[in-house]
């Protein structure tokens, strides 16, 4: 007994030793060729989908197991019976000679071992796994009282055979999430993840000097800027900045959700709190805790809404449609919009403690047209990105393209940018970017009109600085909108500017509206 302990102690060192169960069989069997009758050590792992015995590791003394058969084959009886034999806990003592083989031992020993033969089953938490297969090589080599020595074998490699699963389920879920990410990067046009801010060395420099500042704090943030401006990169970019991390960001657009289901989106609800509720519902809140919630589009927010919000924000408590049981979270606010919360506030259109408590950092993201220093960088990481999107030839704009580029408006932004880049590629075809069709396809024939307004034959008209035109030009539209600035009529909707974007230049330049408002 002794000698078993000593040996079984040895066997559980090696077992737990190596990571895969082929390293393990190796090393053990060579441990009991030395010390017992045992010559080959096979472990053969179930496989109830395919109804088989599947050989996943040999140790042996000498070199020859290339004539073991590597999988048993059954039929869904047959292995219905191989199950059985497992589950009663028998272990089997055969002899192989030359004749034939029926019944379970004919799917547990594989075609290729002679001589003694004993055999066990292998378990994990939810039942049988696999069978361990001790050959002698010759008869006469085991007997009855070698059982215990296999007993004593079966747990520290049912262990081994369980480790090596999960080994190889991880590995396999490695490999698929590696092709779920390489999938990803290329739907998304990019070669690494992370999120690229092109122009915070130039264009964006204030903005994210701002966001610096910001991202040390837990305090709500609100960003401005006009649709397609990358208001959500600059969130996530303050996110990744902060101590939050490592934490969930969820991003919610407030536009996107049916009026009467934002309640439930947002906060959650309880099973059977209304129609359809079948299962509690976690919402964004919850989903967020510990990190940042990211919500877009903040001014399509309803009213009833809008005081559930302020309630999170002041004590950071809430309860679930339905619920009684009040829930707290730590979530941390950004918000964004491209509408005038101000004037929504004005109007009662937003509530004027919700815009007080959101906007304690404002951040103005630009829009493109304001930033043209950054257009060159912005075309050629979106020709880059889209020559990985769509599997083309990387090329890279000119300086006529770069010229187009800088004299078209950009009314889309950033995000229309990327889509003229995308256009311009697939164009192309990979010999070259067709920048100036791709834009002929997005602009308006007054934007690429071929005739110039002429200036009257009096003579050259004085020069003025780009600031003094702009404050005329506004002030033409203000007196032509009476004051008003947003709303129909007005003049933003004139000029074709966000209110927002106009107020911030009417501030700049020195402006007040007051003074253009009738009576």
């Amino acid at each position: 007994m002794e000698t078993l302990e000593t040996l079984l102690l040895d066997v559980w060192r090696e077992a737990c030793r190596h990571i895969r169960i082929e390293e393990s069989t190796v090393a053990i069997a060579a441990m009991l060729c030395a010390r017992t009758p045992v010559g080959k050590v096979l472990v053969r792992r179930l496989d109830p989908s395919r109804f088989c015995l599947e050989t996943v590791a040999i140790g042996s003394c000498v070199a020859e197991t290339a004539l073991i058969d590597a999988r048993s084959e059954c039929t869904a009886e047959q292995f219905q019976q191989l199950l059985a034999w497992c589950n009663a806990g028998e272990m089997l003592l055969a002899s192989r000679g030359g004749g034939s083989v029926e019944g379970v031992e004919r799917h547990l020993i594989p075609t290729g071992l002679k001589g003694d033969i004993l055999a066990g089953r292998l378990c994990d938490g939810s039942g049988p796994s696999g069978v361990l297969v001790l050959e002698a090589g010759l008869p006469g080599r085991f007997a009855p009282a070698d059982r215990p020595m296999l007993a004593a074998l079966l747990e520290p490699f049912s262990v081994a055979l369980e480790n090596d699963r999960r080994i190889r389920e991880m590995a396999s879920l490695r490999e698929a999430a590696e092709a779920d990410r390489t999938s990803l990067l290329s739907r998304l046009g990019r070669q690494a993840l992370g999120d690229t801010i092109v122009g915070e060395d130039s264009g964006l420099r204030a903005v994210m000097q701002r966001v610096e500042l910001v991202s040390r704090s837990d305090v709500p943030v609100l960003i401005f800027g006009e649709t397609g401006t990358g208001k959500e990169l600059v969130a996530r970019a303050i996110h990744s900045r902060s101590s939050r991390h490592s934490g969930p960001f969820m991003r919610v657009n407030c536009g996107a959700i049916p009026a009467e289901l934002i309640d439930s989106q947002l906060f959650g609800h309880e099973k059977g709190s209304f129609t359809g509720a079948s299962d509690a519902h976690h919402g964004w809140f919850e989903r967020a805790d510990r990190g940042t919630l990211f919500l877009d589009e903040i001014g399509e927010l309803p009213l009833a809404a809008q005081v559930r919000l302020l309630r999170v924000l002041q004590d950071g408590m809430f309860e679930r449609v339905g619920g009684q049981q009040p829930i707290t979270v730590d979530v941390r606010i950004v918000a964004a919009t491209h509408r005038d919360l101000s004037g929504m506030v004005r109007d009662g259109k937003f509530r004027e403690d919700l815009w007080y408590r959101l906007a304690v950092f404002p951040v103005d993201l630009p829009p493109l047209r304001e930033r043209p220093q950054d257009i060159a960088a912005m075309a050629r990481h979106f020709a880059q990105r889209a020559a990985v999107r769509f599997g083309l030839t990387p090329q890279m704009p000119g300086p006529e393209c770069i010229e187009m580029l800088l004299a078209y408006p950009w009314p889309g932004n950033v995000r229309e940018l990327a889509s003229v880049m995308d256009r311009a590629a697939i164009l192309g075809d990979g010999h070259c970017l067709e920048v100036a069709k791709a834009l002929g396809v997005q602009t308006s024939p007054v934007v690429f009109s071929a005739e110039v307004p002429r200036l009257p034959e009096a003579g050259p008209a004085p020069i003025v600085s780009l600031d003094d035109a702009i404050r005329a030009h506004i002030d033409k539209a203000l007196q032509a909108a009476k004051g008003r600035i947003e709303g129909p009529q007005g003049a933003a909707q004139l000029l074709k500017v966000n209110p927002h974007t106009l107020r911030a230049r009417m501030r700049k330049l020195g402006l007040d509206w007051s003074k253009y408002r009738a009576g």
